[in-house]
């Protein structure tokens, strides 16, 4: 019914679209989780179902549009009584202008992802994912890409909240020999009586070199967030190689995000990660998804080793184990906020089906237990299945 309702959107009005892809995607996934505290484990299963439309208008001129409808089993409460579509949603629409063949244009709503998602990103792996509302400007000329992007985060005009605003550049220069070089700046802004006026800036390095793979990235924050002044930085490293035929793979990886041990000083010197998967970087138990609230205002290290093997074309393995640490002990006994191991089976049975399971257990201490994020050694587990074409 999704798909039919899409589809049929990109053929009305006076003329009918040059070119239509049809798209989508059925994406299950069970997830339990039992934070440690004996009788608090909850299990669930959350559900994507998505559609969609890319239609060539004519030369330069497109439209993508993709519904989608997320909800948990069971929630409805009954198999007859709801028939509201109360979960179904735009997650993309926008128009796509090409100006000649360097400059294009997208207007409406849309999925960002910026470098490795550090700071901009899709974050695909929550069932309901990232978009934003607004208009992004890209220039693509020999040397590489340049993003620019103004989107609408809040409108006070239409509900009630503060005027938000996202606006920037990304640029991305194209070094050979698959090694790139980024660039950008980010301004947040809220207004209200505790106004955001905020810049993110830095660069990030990528690339392999005689058979390593690397990247290095540095952010600052300045400005100004909510009374306080704005004074921040994030830093990472990351180096691995494939051995074995390139079956296996080795990472080693490194993560620093500015904490703050005195809030009361009028300054801010906690990282703020913006609107960034953190799924992909602290450890898939999602312990730190919001830096800086869920490392209480002191800041995130992380220090991991990743490993990974192909077992078959189809099926590989990977194991991460990750030491958490505060960047500002604060009034703790210890910076030291535990150990995660994540483990991840990914079969692929077609290029259309995908299976993956994981769990992950974290080992816990005081201070991870004091904010709130665990009761005692977490175990977190998970099956999804993934169907999309």
């Amino acid at each position: 019914m999704i798909l039919a309702v899409v589809a049929s959107g990109a053929g009305a009005g006076q003329g009918l679209a040059q070119k239509v892809d049809v798209q989508g995607q059925v994406r299950p996934r069970m997830e339990a989780r039992d934070r440690g505290g004996g009788d608090d484990a909850v299990a669930f299963t959350t559900m994507r179902v998505r559609a969609a439309v890319d239609a060539t208008l004519e030369a330069r001129i497109s439209v993508f549009l993709q519904l989608q409808d997320v909800r948990a089993w069971g929630e409805e409460t009954s198999t007859i009584g709801d028939f509201t579509a109360d979960q179904l949603d735009l997650h993309q629409g926008y128009v796509k202008v090409g100006f000649g063949t360097v400059v294009s244009a997208q207007v409406g709503r849309q999925e960002t992802v910026f470098g490795g998602q550090r700071l901009v990103g899709a974050v695909d792996w929550t069932p309901q994912g990232r978009s934003f509302d607004g208009v992004r400007l890209t220039v693509t000329p020999g040397w590489g890409r340049l993003d620019f992007i103004a989107y609408k985060l809040g409108e006070s005009s239409v509900a009630a909240v503060p005027e938000a605003d996202l606006v920037g550049a990304y640029g991305v220069v194209d070094l050979g020999r698959r090694n790139a070089l980024d660039l950008y700046v980010l301004y947040d802004r809220e207004a209200g009586l505790q106004s955001t006026d905020r810049v993110t800036y830095g660069s990030r390095l990528t690339g392999d070199l005689k058979g390593w793979s690397y990247r290095g990235e540095f952010s600052l924050q300045d400005g100004d967030r909510r009374g306080s002044s704005v004074s921040a930085y994030m830093m990472g490293a990351r180096v691995g190689t494939s051995f074995a035929g390139g079956r296996a793979t080795v990472t080693l990886w490194f993560d620093l995000l500015s904490g703050d041990s005195d809030g009361g000083d009028g300054q801010t010197k906690v990282f703020d990660t913006l609107f960034a998967t953190n799924h992909k970087f602290y450890g898939f138990a999602d312990l730190f998804l919001d830096i800086p609230q869920h490392t209480g205002g002191l800041g995130l290290r992380d220090k991991a080793v990743k490993t990974g093997y192909r077992l078959t074309d189809a099926l590989q393995v990977a194991l991460d184990l990750h030491q958490f640490d505060l960047a500002e002990q604060g009034g703790f006994s210890t910076s030291s906020l535990g150990q995660e191991l994540d483990l991840t089976l990914k079969y692929a049975h077609s290029s259309n089906l995908e299976f993956t399971a994981g769990h992950s257990l974290v080992w816990s201490t005081d201070p991870l237990r004091a904010l709130g994020r665990t009761s005692g050694n977490l175990h977190f587990g998970y099956i999804m299945l993934d169907a999309f074409f």
